[in-house]
């Protein structure tokens, strides 16, 4: 009898296996975070019916990788009591390769934010770029233990929506030559700023546990989770009510789904789910935000 080969089905796991090993790069070293910020960058120069420069683009996707991937490399973060899960497995043991990363991705931003002349806006975006960097690094002494600005009590989404919505709004408009507190660019800073963060809650939702023991107070761990869904929710409404002017009802209701699969991604976060729930689910809804302005446009 003819031996029937195996090789077919064994490559399919082999297939699966490489896909799982390359989503992982992609999400845990903050690809698609930084295709994010872009994306939403991107969407509110569409608002105002312009591309996003190509090189303004890499400067912003560079900033952010670096920020977020210096983030996940600091030495203290290793030695915090908490559960480690898959996601936090995996940047360990890429952790010289995230560090790498993270150095050319400063060396790009460093090279873009000169050749483009930014530096008349150095104290400007040096405001967001210190947040950014105090946010991770214990630079407080609190009760003889050294803190970061995200270990201060319910202060970490507000710090990360705002620097979101700085660079995602205030940003272009500065590019346009729009001043900053003209009331459009205030109801896009502040329908940015609502979503980001509603979403903040569903990573403090994951990180529950990891922050309980690490002493850092949240919503979640303050209020519990259920409030901090409710509260989460709520923040989608004020985001969603901030309409900008001039849409047409097609318009409105293509802008409307990301903020109803948001709701849907907070109402069933848990911290049991898988990582990707949160790295590819969570984080795609920015991306799914730029799509929505792209369609609706």
């Amino acid at each position: 009898m003819r031996e029937v080969s195996d090789k077919p089905a064994a490559a399919v796991p082999a297939f699966l296996t490489g896909l799982r090993r390359w989503a992982d790069a992609i999400l845990y070293s903050s690809m698609l975070v930084a295709a994010a910020a872009t994306s939403l960058t991107w969407a509110t120069f569409l608002f105002w019916r312009v591309d996003i420069p190509f090189r303004l683009a890499a400067l912003i996707f560079a900033a952010t990788l670096f920020l977020y991937n210096i983030d996940s490399v600091l030495p203290y973060k290793f030695r915090q009591q908490a559960v480690l899960s898959g996601r936090k497995l995996w940047l360990i043991q890429h952790r010289r390769g995230l560090f790498g990363l993270a150095l050319v991705a400063l060396a790009l931003a460093t090279l873009l934010f000169w050749l483009d002349g930014w530096q008349h806006l150095t104290l400007f975006l040096g405001h967001l770029a210190a947040i950014s960097l105090l946010y991770s690094f214990p630079v407080l002494k609190v009760r003889g233990h050294w803190r970061a600005l995200r270990d201060l009590p319910l202060l970490k989404g507000f710090l990360i929506a705002y620097v979101w919505a700085a660079i995602t709004v205030w940003v272009p408009a500065l590019y346009l030559g729009k001043p900053l507190l003209a009331p459009v660019v205030l109801m896009l800073f502040g329908r940015r700023f609502f979503f980001i963060l509603a979403l903040t809650f569903v990573f403090d939702i994951r990180d529950y546990t990891k922050d309980l023991l690490g002493g850092t107070r949240t919503f979640p761990g303050i209020f519990g989770i259920r409030a901090a869904k409710i509260l989460s929710l709520l923040c989608l409404v004020v985001s969603g009510l901030l309409i900008p002017p001039g849409l047409a009802p097609v318009q409105l209701l293509i802008l409307t789904l990301p903020t109803l699969l948001t709701g849907l991604i907070v109402w069933f976060a848990d911290e049991t789910r898988p990582d990707y729930y949160f790295a590819l689910l969570a984080d795609g809804l920015m991306v799914a935000q730029f799509l929505a302005v792209y369609w609706a446009a």
